[in-house]
């Protein structure tokens, strides 16, 4: 199930990240009393009430000539048009104002559920201000102190009643679908053609095009897949930034729906921060990764090349070191016929069940060899291992004390793991738990 996405706009300095940390329990938007000092969209995920979604926290919209204020409108556009639901944050100190006002214009052409939030009501005798704000024209205003984490509650209650109900066509389990992320222009839409062998995706040289999620079925010597691509020209009349926070987005909502992600790279540009952010998305989300190197027709290279590269992935991609690399070129098509097999064998493995008691076997003959180092006298102790989930692996490891299960000896049974069952293409989570 795809989960649903909360824009959180408003004219700077209402408040927007202190209540998107809030919300996600942790420090992730900077926050500073200065008007546009988050100029970019944070992404992150909350939950409430047992509902999961994805929250943005946009920079604000603003009519005036401050830095970034441009920039900032156009996020909160993107975000707008993304959006299940939007937060509309006000502040009860300041009152309705002009800016507040031309933030209203902009949602009215929005058909997206709009939440008012009016923040700042630190105590209750600010309640009886809040009531201008219904002349904003969004129905009951909520307050709340992002300060206090007051309201915050009532505020999700009503948030979350606007989420849509359903979800996305579901496909047969053994229909494998895969996405393919990255950031913009490292040719993903060449790639879809490429398999497909016709224009289905429309392909252009400028970054950022990609617009709307497309699913297309798609056989292979008999069996089927989804390719889930992020396809289709911008909406007419609408602005989005062609820098590459706006692809992060568009891949989350691939990554949710997807058995195998392909990280797609640009081998002639060769790799950028931002692929390694895109990337830990779907490492997070644990699903399987296979690393496609796209445009590798355009490198000068030499038999060492390939290695190299290789290498640099491997130094940049420490955390995906279980994803296997296919070098390509989707304008040539070389190399393509590769990208399949590597996706098959991904998918397998995230749904690879391995049986308790060779799998105990191998826990416990690798403990006596290298049994776990104590911690002030006290040595953690492995009783049992059992598998508890697919997609991905998920083991639990019955303990004598969880604390004492250090993430270096963690890696190690992760590792004794691949090496008895592969498990090549696929994350795989280890849970200790104390024994009953």
């Amino acid at each position: 199930m795809v989960k649903p996405v909360v824009a959180i706009v408003g004219r700077p300095n209402v408040g927007k990240s202190t209540i998107f940390n809030r919300i996600v329990g942790e420090r992730v938007s900077i926050v500073e009393d200065i008007p546009g000092v988050t100029r970019d969209r944070i992404y992150s995920s909350g939950e409430w009430l047992n509902q999961e979604f994805n929250i943005i926290d946009t920079g604000g919209i603003d009519i005036g000539d401050e830095p970034f204020l441009a920039q900032i409108r156009h996020q909160a556009e993107i975000a707008i048009d993304e959006a299940d639901v939007i937060i509309f944050m006000t502040s009860g100190r300041e009152g309705v104002t002009s800016a507040d006002e031309e933030v209203a214009k902009i949602l009215y052409r929005s058909k997206t559920p709009v939440v008012l939030a009016v923040n700042k009501v630190d105590n209750p005798e600010m309640r009886a201000d809040i009531y201008d704000f219904y002349a904003l024209g969004f129905g009951e205003p909520m307050p709340i102190s992002g300060s206090h984490g007051i309201g915050l509650g009532d505020l999700l209650d009503e948030v979350i009643k606007h989420f849509p109900k359903g979800g996305i066509e579901d496909y047969d389990e053994d229909i494998i679908k895969f996405s393919l992320i990255g950031r913009p222009n490292v040719g993903k839409s060449s790639l879809v053609n490429a398999l497909l062998g016709e224009e289905r995706v429309i392909v252009s040289d400028i970054a950022g095009t990609t617009r709307d999620a497309i699913d297309t079925k798609y056989i292979v010597d008999g069996k089927e897949y989804v390719i889930i691509d992020t396809a289709g020209m911008r909406k007419k009349g609408k602005v989005y930034e062609s820098t590459e926070k706006y692809s992060v987005l568009r891949a989350l909502k691939a990554i949710e729906r997807s058995d195998v992600v392909l990280v797609v790279i640009n081998g002639e540009e060769g790799i950028i921060e931002q692929d390694k952010k895109i990337a830990g998305y779907a490492h997070e989300a644990g699903r399987a990764v296979v690393m496609v190197v796209n445009k590798w027709d355009a490198v000068e290279k030499d038999e060492k090349t390939m290695k190299e590269f290789e290498e640099k992935i491997r130094d940049h991609f420490l955390f995906l070191d279980y994803a296997p690399i296919v070098f390509l070129s989707a304008k040539t098509k070389r190399r393509i016929h590769t990208l399949i097999p590597m996706i098959d064998m991904a998918s397998e493995n995230h749904s690879r069940r391995v049986q308790t008691n060779v799998l105990n076997d191998v826990i416990m003959d690798a403990v006596a060899r290298n049994p776990a180092p104590s911690d002030k006298g006290n040595r953690l102790r492995i009783y049992y291992v059992t598998q508890v989930a697919v997609k991905p692996p998920t083991f639990v490891v019955f303990v004598n004390d969880p604390e004492l299960m250090h993430f270096s000896y963690e890696r190690f049974l992760e590792n004794r793991i691949r090496d008895a069952f592969g498990f090549e293409g696929t994350p795989i989570k280890l849970i200790a738990r104390a024994r009953k």
